[in-house]
């Protein structure tokens, strides 16, 4: 029997980063074939080409889908959404994968399903059956739920919305948070050597920030972040600011230039587009605080015993950890969030999002399922909301 061929999609740093040890996993075992589609911003000079972050970490891209136009407009997106179903129909029918592997609630997987549902190729999707109610990525996330036969869900909530959703009790697997799994194999640059990689120099006390736009808000992103900078330029020059810039998303880039302009008139802030796994958990190590409203404040930073921030509704509906202070996008209560962050005692925070061992999980029922295309043919189970 050939090995069977699982193809990853990914369109953005952070999603690499959470499928990075079960790309590895997959690479080494001689019962399968690893194949791997960039897409999105890792193909974009806009958003640092982080494709090479991916050659480097030892994987072979074998399909590139070009899909972002220059314009972060709703019409631009829509129109960036069907040339990746155009792009991806023509990636799969290369490749012919026996399953392919997507990850979370971008408008580029969610054209990487289309052309799968429509190729007859199985789509295994993880972390779905979360909810963010202040961004249209939910309407994505359970669609691509709909789309997809295996289910590697985070947490026993969204396992539960799966089965809501009349998915397979048998098909929704709770793994965890696969990024937890980077976390713990990495090792972390020191304060001196981090300084020395960022060129950055910490202050007393350091904040790490990352806000994307929150996509149904009725106020603009560029209202709520200048709320933001406000609230930071009450706290004072003393205190370091690392940005790290937004993904491609309706309103991105004005928020990356009100970035740049804040960090040419602020000398003690630095802005990223892409800070890379290991520089990007190094920093939050040695913050005091992340602040913003990404899901890797929920996510990942509880692992670090450290204090998220969390602004607005962008993630609203997700599991918090007990180190989570949310606020909404004024900059009073952001500032009062903050200084609240710096008291917060986090040593017994627990991450409601697993123990590190997700991509083990994911691997073992990738390589044991029986019958990928038996998957194909699906049915409604309407109990699902009782099981």
């Amino acid at each position: 029997m050939p090995p069977r061929k699982i193809c990853i999609a990914t369109g953005t740093r952070a999603e690499y980063g959470l499928l990075s040890v079960l790309m590895k996993s997959i690479q080494q075992d001689p019962g399968l074939t690893l194949q791997v589609i960039a897409t999105g911003m890792h193909l974009s000079p806009e958003f640092g080409l982080t494709y090479r972050e991916i050659e480097h970490d030892g994987f072979t891209i074998d399909a590139r889908v070009e899909m972002l136009l220059s314009s972060d407009t709703a019409v631009g997106i829509a129109k960036s959404i069907g040339l990746g179903v155009v792009g991806f129909a023509d990636a799969l029918d290369h490749l012919r994968p026996d399953l392919l592997v997507l990850l979370g609630d971008r408008f580029e997987i969610f054209a990487a399903a289309q052309a799968a549902l429509v190729a007859r190729i199985p789509v295994a999707h993880i972390a779905g059956g979360d909810t963010t109610e202040g961004a249209f990525d939910e309407s994505i996330r359970h669609s691509i739920t709909k789309m997809a036969h295996l289910h590697f869900v985070t947490n026993g909530d969204s396992a539960r919305r799966v089965r809501q959703l009349g998915e397979n009790p048998d098909h929704i697997h709770t793994v965890g948070n696969p990024g937890i799994d980077r976390i713990l194999q990495l090792k972390l640059h020191d304060r001196t050597e981090l300084e020395h990689a960022l060129g950055f120099t910490f202050r007393k006390k350091n904040l790490l920030i990352t806000f994307h736009p929150a996509t149904l808000d009725a106020a603009s992103p560029e209202t709520q972040f200048q709320e933001l900078l406000t609230a930071l330029d009450r706290l004072g020059s003393e205190i370091g600011l690392i940005f790290t810039k937004p993904n491609a998303d309706t309103g991105g880039r004005k928020l990356m230039q009100m970035i740049d302009a804040y960090v040419a008139d602020h000398p003690h802030a630095a802005a990223f587009t892409s800070l890379g796994q290991l520089r990007y958990f190094s920093a939050i190590a040695q913050v005091d605080a992340v602040v913003g409203n990404s899901s890797s404040g929920l996510y990942e930073v509880p692992s670090f015993k450290k204090p998220t921030v969390n602004i607005g509704d962008r993630q609203k509906g997700r599991l918090q950890a007990s180190s989570v202070i949310n606020c909404r996008p004024e900059a009073a209560d952001i500032e009062r969030a903050i200084r609240e962050a710096y008291h917060r005692d986090c040593s017994a925070a627990v991450n409601p999002y697993g123990d590190g061992n997700s991509s083990s999980r994911i691997f073992a029922v990738l390589k044991q399922f029986p019958d990928l295309q038996a998957l194909l043919k699906k049915h409604f189970h309407g109990s699902g909301g009782t099981q």
